[in-house]
């Protein structure tokens, strides 16, 4: 909250005016870029106003593994170092106080994390390394309210049929790789080679419903 602005209104990040005390728990902040998480939250009838890192911020830094980390070690590290930066970007910019939400997600076979491709080859890679596998979908998912910061971890199983070269290759010529763990969208292209789900289907596409719930009631979230 501005200085000045305690028993008066305040903005968020997005400008809308709110009254801290009467709307405190009304929204989130949601710490992501990502359009499915969006989507997902509109689903469960959270209002949520968007808190983007600023432009001298390295998100995709956060991202980077360590060598011999677990994927579920990983992902829940990322999650939370996203929503460290998140939270003081809501004091940075004086914002009225209001639950942040944060999540990331990453593919598994075995130990090895497969995250977002840096190119086609790599995209192409990583589907042929999938084609005819199972593999795990982790995604942590973090709410701050406050100094409290509650988190939780979605984990599902995916069945990958054997897709033919040509098909993993227009799948990759069309773009939908690029910026997604394991290169692939469940909610996209790639839903025909899905032989079996077992876990969340929100979860594997960003946001697992359930989990963030429960989390956003604890938080005093009213939705």
């Amino acid at each position: 909250m501005r200085e000045g602005t305690r028993g008066r209104n305040a903005r968020t990040a997005s400008g809308a005016i709110v009254t801290p005390h009467a709307a405190r728990f009304d929204f989130i902040y949601l710490a992501s870029q990502s359009p499915r998480r969006r989507e997902l939250l509109d689903q469960l009838g959270v209002r949520h106003v968007p808190l983007p890192a600023d432009a001298g911020e390295d998100v995709e830094a956060l991202e980077a593994t360590r060598a011999g980390e677990l994927p579920a070690a990983y992902v829940e590290r990322v999650t939370r170092a996203k929503l460290d930066a998140a939270r003081r970007r809501l004091v940075r910019r004086g914002l009225v106080p209001a639950p942040i939400l944060c999540a990331d997600t990453t593919v598994a076979l075995g130990r090895r994390i497969l995250g977002k491709p840096a190119d086609a080859a790599e995209a192409l890679a990583t589907l042929r390394l999938l084609s005819g596998r199972s593999h795990r979908v982790l995604t942590a998912v973090a709410v701050a309210d406050g100094r409290r910061v509650r988190q939780a971890l979605s984990v599902s199983h995916v069945r990958f049929c054997d897709p033919s070269p040509a098909d993993l290759k227009r799948y990759v010529e069309g773009g939908e790789p690029f910026g997604k763990a394991g290169a692939y969208a469940i909610q996209g292209g790639a839903a025909r080679w899905i032989m079996r789900i077992e876990g969340s289907h929100s979860g594997i596409m960003g946001l697992p419903l359930y989990e963030t719930a429960a989390l956003l009631r604890q938080a005093g979230v009213r939705f």
